[in-house]
């Protein structure tokens, strides 16, 4: 019985079979749900919002917000196509570049954050700014389409209706779940969301547990935007431009605590998931696009609320 309790009160429990009533009642509805292309297609969409949300997490976890996770990813995506192109980087070479450049971005943002005392929204805001505008200025706005067929082959393969990019951010998501229930660093990460003061007074050494949360964020983003580039087969400059809202409501859908302290890696790939599904049958069941942005601002809203609603009294 207190097993059983306890699977009713995880974060992801509730959420899972919201799931998947929620796909049975589609796949019932619009039986093309159910084809092995739209599964495709939407498990490829599945796997790289896994990585923009734990992007976001893992910041939501020290009580922050990160506005700049779209540009991060966006920069380090034309940058992984541009040294292929224009230099003709081996892959390794530039997938290695690629993730400098998210811990880059997401060393600026950590230390920036640490050292002014400014609210990570404004820093981010401003960072955003900065990635992509350098993003512009170094594509002219124009794609990057030269990619080798070895990265073009990957972003598109699947066993089944299962893409290899869902191998990826599953292994990514493993191992970030591991990092935050296990490691030193994933509990003070949580510790400082928690109660920054006691936090300081415990003695974590707050301002590099801050950084490595941008660094890791950072990291994140940037795998992501590579993968999107294997999967466009180009390094488009817009890649990163619209994964805000997403990175934002999936976390707190499930179960984060937008003051800190509190995040579920499981709840944040099942968010992930009902974000998909609602996408996906506002599509088949042919709604009309701008719905889609009404319905993802009302998830953010009741994201929100959920969110005070678990913040303790």
């Amino acid at each position: 019985m207190s097993a059983t309790m306890h699977l009713l009160r995880t974060d992801w429990f509730g959420l899972l079979v919201a799931f998947a009533v929620g796909a049975v009642a589609l796949g019932l509805a619009q039986p093309s749900f159910l084809s092995t292309y739209n599964l495709y297609v939407m498990l490829t969409a599945f796997s790289l919002s896994i990585l923009i949300a734990l992007s976001q997490m893992v910041i939501v976890a020290i009580g922050q917000l990160n506005l700049s996770v779209g540009a991060i990813g966006g920069l380090a995506a034309i940058t992984f196509a541009g040294v292929m192109e224009v230099w003709s980087v081996p892959i390794p070479v530039a997938i290695l570049i690629g993730l400098l450049v998210g811990v880059a971005g997401g060393t600026l943002n950590g230390v920036v954050t640490h050292v002014t005392g400014l609210n990570a929204f404004v820093v981010t805001l401003a960072t955003l700014a900065i990635f992509k505008g350098t993003n512009i200025g170094i594509t002219e706005a124009q794609p990057f389409y030269e990619i080798p067929d070895a990265v073009k082959s990957f972003g598109n393969a699947r066993f089944g209706f299962f893409p290899y990019l869902l191998f990826v951010s599953g292994a990514i998501g493993i191992a970030v779940w591991v990092f935050m229930r296990r490691s030193v660093l994933g509990r003070q990460l949580l510790a400082v969301g928690g109660n920054l003061n006691a936090a300081k007074l415990s003695g974590i050494p707050v301002g590099r547990v801050v950084v490595a949360a941008h660094v890791l964020s950072g990291m994140l983003a940037a795998v992501a935007g590579m993968l999107a580039v294997a999967r466009l087969q180009l390094g488009q400059p817009t890649i990163g431009d619209d994964w805000l809202i997403i990175s934002f409501a999936a976390p707190v859908i499930g179960g984060a605590v937008l003051a800190g302290g509190h995040v579920s890696v499981a709840g944040t790939v099942l968010g992930v998931a009902i974000i998909m599904l609602i996408n996906n049958a506002l599509v088949l069941l042919n709604v009309d696009p701008y719905a889609v942005q009404l319905v993802l601002g009302a998830l953010i809203l009741a994201a929100v609320a959920l969110s005070r609603f678990r913040e303790p009294a």
